[in-house]
């Protein structure tokens, strides 16, 4: 790794973990915790979330897994040009996606309904869940023990200000804005929604490339690719050529503004990120307004298409009934999740247990229960 900036997050000045643990002799802490994360559970179940597309809808699809590396790459070359902590912001980026649900933003939206009563349902808070509580992995302690850096990463994804969130933990909610590392896993996973919502809309047939035309942004791709090679191109390359330009105007983009940012208002140290009221590293004010009419665009087009709906519908009757089925009988939970009911109480378990399911384990479970030819 490359010598950190002074405005970058040091290992050593690290809040360390819940529970002590000694040294790596040769692996940093940020280093391990990567490693931690990679060999989860959680994680491996990532392959069969949904981003957009449920699992069995197509091969070439992006689901959560794919999602997830294009964020850590995207996010690690924000972090090298800008001289920031690289083993911190990847670990965080491999992280971010942990505590999604299956099915997509549909499934989160089901389970906050169904959890209202009960401070309701984040998957950036369930991520926090997932790593201080829900994995099973060590002797000595629960969860993964991760950094506090990492741990303080899933609530400043959530709400990277200061807040009045009452969501956020007491331990997390004096330490300022997020640390630049965060910073640069939001905008990287912003960025990796743009530009893989915009492949998978054109490899579907939802998104028609003419209609990109129409796009500011779209233009601004054309341009830099050159108006004669970009209408030579294939309709697959349109799309593959088009979203990698894409990918390094944003990218490049908010480069130059966070240089600009960090200079204007002077910032020097951790404490001087820590302090300031307002993100740094965010695209300019022109690539923001065209940034929001391509997402407007896919808000309309893209997520609004009567396929992805009918995905979002599903989404909400299988975890709906499998949330009150649950409920209404525990003992068809597995025994692992029978025993936390000593001291938890049943809608908070059920969410827990829901959340962690893949798209293809859902649907498996709701068919044990509601299909009358599938063994239980």
């Amino acid at each position: 790794m490359s010598e950190l900036e002074p405005f970058a997050m040091p290992e050593a000045a690290s809040q360390g973990r819940v529970y002590q643990e000694k040294t790596h002799p040769y692996r940093s802490m940020y280093q391990r915790d990567r490693d931690r994360i990679i060999h989860s559970t959680a994680f491996r179940r990532l392959e069969y979330k949904t981003q957009v597309f449920v699992n069995h809808e197509g091969d070439l699809y992006r689901t959560r897994l794919t999602h997830t590396i294009e964020v850590e790459q995207i996010s690690r070359t924000i972090a090298r040009a800008l001289g920031l902590n690289e083993d911190l912001t990847e670990a965080i980026a491999l992280a971010h996606d942990l505590g999604h649900t299956p099915f997509g933003h549909a499934g989160e939206r089901v389970l906050n309904e169904l959890l209202l009563d009960f401070g309701g349902f984040e998957h950036n808070r369930q991520g926090l869940r997932v790593v201080d509580m829900l994995e099973h992995r060590y002797r000595d302690f629960p969860g993964l023990n991760l950094t506090n850096e990492i741990r303080e990463a899933f609530i400043r994804h959530h709400s990277p200000l200061y807040s009045d969130d009452p969501h956020i933990p007491a331990e997390f909610a004096d330490s300022g804005t997020a640390l630049l590392e965060v910073q640069a896993t939001i905008i990287a996973d912003e960025i990796a929604y743009d530009n893989h919502d915009i492949d998978d809309g054109l490899y579907s047939g939802i998104i028609n490339e003419r209609e990109l035309r129409e796009l500011s942004l779209w233009r601004r791709v054309v341009e830099e690719l050159g108006e004669e090679y970009y209408n030579s191109l294939e309709s697959y390359n349109k799309g593959a050529e088009g979203v990698r330009m894409l990918i390094n105007l944003l990218v490049s983009d908010v480069l130059e503004n966070t240089k600009k940012n960090l200079q204007e208002q002077n910032i020097k140290t951790v404490a001087d990120v820590r302090a300031l009221k307002e993100l740094l590293i965010v695209p300019s004010e022109g690539m923001q307004l065209m940034k929001r009419e391509l997402e407007d665009f896919l808000s309309a087009v893209f997520y609004k298409d009567y396929r992805v709906i009918r995905m979002a519908k599903k989404a909400q009757r299988f975890i709906t009934e499998l949330f009150l089925t649950y409920i209404d009988d525990p003992n068809t939970m597995p025994v692992r999740h029978q025993n936390r009911l000593a001291n938890e109480c049943i809608e908070l378990v059920a969410a827990d247990y829901i959340a962690g399911m893949t798209d293809r384990f859902a649907e498996l479970e709701y068919s044990r229960f509601f299909s009358p030819f599938t063994r239980p």
